[in-house]
C-alpha cells in the first residue's frame, strides 16, 4: 500500500521559514517525479514545485521562485521544500504528490500559516 506522509507545516510568522518533508512507502519511487502543491482557501490547488527523478530538472512557481527549494533523496523515498522568506500569501495547504507515467499518488496535506 502507498502512502506519502508530509510533515514540517505549522505556523509562521512572515519572514520567517520551513521545510516540509514528504515521505512515501509501499514501492520504490526513484524514477517517478515528486513535487508539491497548495491551496489556499477559496482557491484552486497550484503546483508549487517539481522535481525529476533524477533531480536534475526542477519547476517552480513564478511567485515562489528564489524563495523555496525543492529537493529528494529517493535513498529514503523522501522530498523536502524548504520555504523561505514566506508570506501571508504563501498560507495554505501544502500536498505532496508523486507520479509516474501510469502512477499518481497524493499525500493528505500539511498546513502552513503565515502570519502578517
Amino acid at each position: 500500500q502507498v502512502q506519502l506522509v508530509e510533515s514540517g507545516g505549522g505556523l509562521v510568522q512572515a519572514g520567517g521559514s520551513l521545510r516540509l518533508s514528504c515521505a512515501a512507502s509501499g514501492r520504490t519511487f526513484s524514477t517517478y517525479t515528486m513535487g508539491w502543491f497548495r491551496q489556499a482557501p477559496g482557491k484552486e490547488r497550484e503546483i508549487v514545485a517539481s522535481v525529476t527523478w533524477k533531480g536534475n530538472t526542477t519547476y517552480y512557481l513564478d511567485s515562489v521562485k528564489g524563495r523555496f527549494t525543492i529537493s529528494r533523496d529517493n535513498a529514503k523515498n523522501t522530498v523536502y521544500l524548504k520555504m523561505n522568506n514566506l508570506t501571508p500569501e504563501d498560507t495554505a495547504v501544502y500536498y505532496c504528490r508523486v507520479t509516474s507515467w501510469n502512477d499518481d499518488y497524493w499525500g493528505q496535506g500539511t498546513q502552513v500559516t503565515v502570519s502578517s
